[in-house]
């Protein structure tokens, strides 16, 4: 009676000893069949001694054996123990590389002894008569020492905790002839994530592996493109990180100074219905900065612009065109300019240089004009008009007081004396 354990590091093939051990070959038989062990990792293992494996926490502390597994996901009403009485043989010994045992646990509070869940362990070494009348052998591996070889060898930290997770992948029966206990149902399929919250380096991660030196940097540009995007959007430059450039809008640079809107507008009319056209201005001299942004109706008029127009002579100058990598298109102007008003374009809604999208309401819009206002959330229109006329009521009322009714009486009496 054989099962198959495939490892990260290797397959191991156990023969059972299902005649001297029925109950543990069964518990052992019964959780493979559930995919009990499938990603379990094994928590210890000890150079020249042993690998232990069989805890889905990883903790060592885990673990039950199939009659509890089965109460649990059945809900049964009549409690059933978590661990089994070991069958410990004197025949059954340590002695050879290979020897698989039920680990034996310490008894639980309300219990006499412990007894044998789901952990296991494999010797990695002969002759270790330490184990002898301690744990419970009830197989050993025929097929995969070398496998036990690689596993005796891997690195651990000081509580023989394996820095790179070792996992039994698949397990596979290859043998079984105990029936079903009763209740018990084989999942679908195994499971897809391993039970334990590992920290540790994956089992299928190579922590020397290294990407090429142009597929590094294509990441670290990437990286550093997501960083500066998200930098600008926090600042406010960019309405988000993830925007992308219009396609439809070319730059046009190395304008002549004397080069005007219509001048552009016209020129590159011939390719294609032109949205928007304008060429970016100093904000307070209104000199042109000689260069612009042009705006299509299709992105295929830009692309054929862009390839008719490249180092065109307009008025005695060689212009550069590209495709903008600008989004400040995204506030329906190009610039800042106060003397230009914004031109919205004949496309319709969108925001951030996309049609899907629109710009978030908020109560204190920068876009309203509050005639003076502070800006409060609650503020209604014309209501500043209103408490003016209250005020200068107020004061009106204010400045006929009692007092000054009295002193002008009395300089009307003096006067008529």
């Amino acid at each position: 009676m054989s099962v198959l354990f495939e490892t990260s590091v290797g397959d191991l093939v156990i023969d059972l000893e299902v005649d001297s051990c029925p109950k543990t070959c069964e518990n052992f038989l019964k959780l493979c069949k559930v995919y009990y062990y499938n990603l379990n990792a094994f928590f210890n293992v000890s150079k020249d001694f042993l690998a232990q494996a069989g805890d889905p926490s990883a903790s060592g502390a885990g673990g039950e054996s199939i009659w509890s597994y089965i109460a649990s996901q059945t809900s049964a009403k009549e409690p059933v123990p978590r661990y089994f009485t070991p069958e410990i043989l004197p025949k059954l010994k340590h002695t050879n590389k290979g020897t698989v045992s039920m680990a034996v646990a310490p008894s639980l509070p309300g219990q006499e002894k412990g007894g044998c869940g789901s952990q296991f362990f494999i010797t990695l070494a002969d002759n270790i008569e330490y184990l002898d009348g301690k744990h419970a052998a009830f197989g050993h591996v025929v097929e995969g020492l070398d496998t036990l070889d690689k596993l005796n060898d891997i690195f651990t930290d000081d509580k023989d905790r394996p820095l790179k997770d070792v996992r039994i992948r698949h397990v596979v029966i290859l043998d079984d002839p105990f029936p079903d206990p009763p209740g018990l149902i084989q999942p679908p399929s195994s499971p897809k994530r391993p039970p334990d919250n590992s920290t540790r380096i994956a089992e299928d991660e190579d922590p020397l592996f290294q990407l090429p030196e142009e597929e590094e940097e294509r990441i670290r540009r990437e990286k550093a493109a997501a960083a500066s995007a998200l930098t600008l959007e926090m600042v406010g430059d960019l309405p988000f990180a993830n925007v992308r450039p219009p396609e439809n809008v070319l730059f046009v640079c190395k304008l002549n100074a004397v080069t005007r809107d219509e001048d552009l507008e016209l020129i590159f009319s011939r390719f294609g219905v032109i949205m928007s056209c304008q060429v970016i201005r100093d904000k307070k001299t209104g000199d042109s900065l000689q260069y612009a942004f042009i705006e299509f109706d299709k992105r295929e008029d830009a692309e054929q612009a862009y390839f008719k127009m490249q180092n065109v002579l307009v008025d005695d100058r060689r212009i550069w065109v590209d495709f903008s990598q600008s989004v400040a298109k995204s506030n329906t102007v190009w610039s800042n300019n106060p003397t230009r008003g914004p031109k919205l374009s004949k496309g319709g809604s969108g925001y951030g240089g996309r049609d899907d999208l629109v710009q978030t309401s908020k109560y204190r819009d920068s876009r309203e004009t509050r005639d003076g206002g502070y800006g409060m959330v609650f503020d209604v229109p014309g209501s500043d008009s209103r408490r003016r006329k209250r005020s200068r009521s107020r004061e009106r009322h204010r400045s006929r007081s009692p007092r000054r009714d009295r002193d002008r009486d009395r300089d009307r009496r003096r006067r008529d004396y």
